[in-house]
C-alpha cells in the first residue's frame, strides 16, 4: 500500500465508502419493497372483506378498531409514498453505480500507469 500513490490511496477509500453507500441503498431499497408487498397483500385481503366488517389495525402496540375505508385509504397512500422513495433510491443507486464505475476505471488507469514493466523473472 505504501508504492500506492496517495492520490489513488485516497480515491480507493472513496471507492469503499461509495461501495457502502450502494450497500445501505440496497438494503433500503429492499425493505421498501418488501412493505410495498405487505401493503399491497392487505389491500387484496380487504377487498373480500364487506365494508362493515370490524378491522383492527396495529398502533404501535395496540390494536385499534377503523372503518374499512379509512384503512383502505390509508394502505393506498402507503403504496404510493413507498413506491415514490423506492424510485428516489433507484435514482441513487444509478448515480452511484455511475460514479462507482468511473472511479474503478480512474483507479485502474492509475495503477496501470504506475506499475512498471517488470523485466522476466526468470
Amino acid at each position: 500500500m505504501e508504492n500506492i500513490p496517495p492520490k489513488v490511496q485516497n480515491q480507493l477509500a472513496m471507492l469503499q465508502q461509495l461501495q457502502q453507500q450502494l450497500q445501505t441503498v440496497a438494503a433500503q431499497k429492499t425493505q421498501y419493497e418488501m412493505a410495498i408487498r405487505e401493503s399491497r397483500r392487505a389491500q387484496e385481503e380487504l377487498k373480500d372483506i364487506p365494508e362493515d366488517a370490524e378491522i383492527f389495525v396495529n398502533v404501535g402496540t395496540v390494536m385499534v378498531q377503523q372503518r374499512k375505508e379509512k384503512v383502505t385509504t390509508s394502505l393506498a397512500e402507503k403504496v404510493e409514498t413507498l413506491e415514490l422513495r423506492v424510485k428516489s433510491l433507484e435514482k441513487q443507486e444509478k448515480a452511484m453505480q455511475v460514479k462507482f464505475e468511473q472511479l474503478s476505471t480512474d483507479i485502474k488507469g492509475s495503477l496501470d500507469r504506475k506499475r512498471p514493466s517488470a523485466p522476466n523473472a526468470e
